[in-house]
């Protein structure tokens, strides 16, 4: 039986369903198989800016000190991945339908830091997985809402107003939501 895949789906955690460190996340599905899922916390960031961690690299950073580095998941939180448009060339890149890729190469980061990097791009440390069946049942349990991966939302949106502009898409926001959907 195939599974509904979330891939390139952008999950919007439930109010009053999902606490902790994913309460109010948006999470960018990147792959979802029988195997599982993986994705990237968009809107949580980090207290480190891209251009200190540049320098931490020792990679020259010609970058706004102000753009920041998110907080991707709780798995591999020392791995770094860019989230960016499918643009230039890098050694590791996963390429995601919808004009979107993300890479873990050291080249991009030095690309990122010398002006040559991707027009559009975010940068996490670690990211957000689900083992066999495990994202299925979480939606089962209305955990999560999902939608399309907008670009415009993914690097244009604000990080306080992604939840609520991806919630738009589905023409709902979030004092409509209750946790309790669904269940008698």
């Amino acid at each position: 039986m195939d599974a509904t895949s979330f891939k390139n789906q952008l999950l919007l955690a439930m109010p009053g369903r999902v606490e902790g460190e994913f309460a109010d996340s948006v999470i960018f599905i990147a792959e979802h198989n029988a195997d599982g899922a993986m994705g990237l916390v968009i809107n949580k960031p980090s207290d480190l800016s891209v251009a200190d961690m540049l320098s931490q690299l020792d990679i020259e950073a010609h970058v706004d000190g102000s753009v920041p580095v998110y907080w991707g998941g709780p798995v591999q939180s020392e791995r770094g991945f860019v989230l960016h448009r499918d643009e230039g060339d890098w050694e590791s890149t996963l390429h995601i339908e919808g004009g979107l890729a993300i890479t873990t190469s050291r080249d991009i980061l030095e690309a990122i830091g010398n002006g040559f990097g991707p027009s559009h791009y975010l940068i996490t440390l670690g990211y957000a997985g689900w083992g066999e069946g495990q994202i299925e049942q979480e939606m089962l349990a209305n955990s999560w809402l999902t939608t399309p991966a907008e670009q415009s939302i993914l690097f244009e949106s604000s990080v306080e107003r992604r939840w609520a502009d991806a919630a738009n898409l589905l023409g709902v926001s979030a004092h409509q939501l209750s946790g309790l959907a669904g269940h008698a």
